[in-house]
């Protein structure tokens, strides 16, 4: 009877060890599974992008010719024809206006009729001059008759000279009697009518040329300094996504009154014929020798004794701890030179509680 119940308390007490040896292992086996089934650490991140220390500064221009001329008829006359409108697009030697030709022609045939009566001249002028030589060598003549014959002939050719010029000076009126371009360009402005009596050189018609364009922008005192030593570019509200080179080719030596800004003219050699005269222009100025760096929030710094460092999260969503070069630093911000390349992702948040490898999840992004 003691045996059974010796036997029986030993069985018992088998039973309640292997339900706890049971109990612990089922325990071990939901901490594995708690661990296995850890979700992502939400986290905040900033991408990393690099810019010029010195920020660029933007001004609104116009696109304007380098060259505007106003052209005008060399000889004064009545306007007969205009031959061109504004806007409208002009090549070199093409006619734009005319002057009555009636006086002009009356003009050149008079030089004409001058140059023949002055040939006539000189001939007879000529063989006087001849027949005095002659007797001159004969004896049968003075030195007087010779010396007044030699003075006739010298004066005839004279005339005759005059008178060639005449005929090309006549010439050349009437052929100024058409006003042509003498470029390729635009015509910007008409400044006379048909029937309109004109004096020589009075302006008549403005073009614009073609040739190099240029934008034209109003820079303030304190960015004078950049505007001549700095990187210049212009973009095109009508070609937002297309960058010009620009040059600074003039700029004014006094401010205006007014506004307190120097005009300056930056030509546009990469200007084709989609860049049109009067466009709307945004002139971009930044500093040549600026260093190019990258601001982010200094919360996203890590060091702990070592080199100062981010956590730059992967595609898989894994974080790897980069050494960064530390240029200065801001109450929020931090200036960095190199480590963490263009783009990358950024843990803002948190970094104390993150370990090298750890998964995390990006619920957001902020923007610097």
């Amino acid at each position: 009877m003691f045996v059974r119940s010796v036997l029986s308390s030993y069985s018992k007490l088998l039973a309640g060890v292997s339900l706890a040896l049971m109990a612990a292992a089922l325990a071990g086996c939901n901490d594995t599974v708690a661990e296995k089934a850890e979700p992502p650490r939400p986290v905040l991140v900033a991408t990393a992008h690099y810019d010029a220390e010195t920020p660029e500064r933007s001004f609104v221009g116009t696109v304007r010719p380098r060259i505007e001329s106003d052209l005008g008829f060399r000889v004064a006359g009545k306007v007969a024809k205009r031959l061109v409108e504004v806007g409208q697009t002009v090549e070199i030697g093409q006619p734009l206006a005319t002057l009555d030709e009636v006086d002009l022609k009356l003009q050149a045939e008079q030089s004409v009729a001058e140059q023949t009566a002055a040939t006539g001249v000189l001939a007879q002028a000529a063989a006087a001059e001849q027949r005095a030589k002659d007797l001159k060598a004969k004896g049968w003549t003075t030195d007087a008759q010779m010396d007044s014959s030699r003075a006739a002939a010298d004066e005839a050719r004279a005339r005759l000279n005059r008178a060639e010029r005449s005929v090309e000076l006549t010439k050349n009126s009437l052929s100024y009697a058409t006003l042509n371009a003498d470029a390729r360009g635009v015509v910007t402005a008409t400044l006379i009518e048909p029937g309109q009596v004109v004096a020589a050189g009075q302006a008549s018609i403005r073009v614009a040329r073609f040739a190099e364009k240029e934008a034209v922008v109003a820079i303030p005192e304190t960015l004078v300094g950049r505007a001549k030593s700095g990187a210049a570019s212009v973009t095109l509200w009508s070609e937002p996504g297309k960058k010009y080179t620009a040059k600074l080719r003039e700029i004014a030596p006094t401010a205006d009154t007014a506004t307190r800004t120097y005009l300056a003219k930056f030509s546009l050699p990469e200007a084709d014929d989609k860049v049109s005269l009067g466009m709307t222009a945004t002139l971009t100025l930044s500093d040549a020798a600026t260093e190019r760096v990258a601001r982010l929030p200094l919360s996203a710094l890590f060091n702990e004794g070592g080199k100062p460092s981010f956590y730059v999260v992967d595609d898989n969503g894994a974080v790897t701890l980069k050494p960064v070069v530390v240029k200065s630093y801001e109450s929020n911000d931090v200036i960095i030179t190199s480590g963490v390349e263009e783009g990358a992702r950024i843990v803002a948040l948190g970094v104390q509680k993150l370990d090298p490898g750890q998964r995390v999840r990006v619920v957001s992004s902020l923007s610097f």
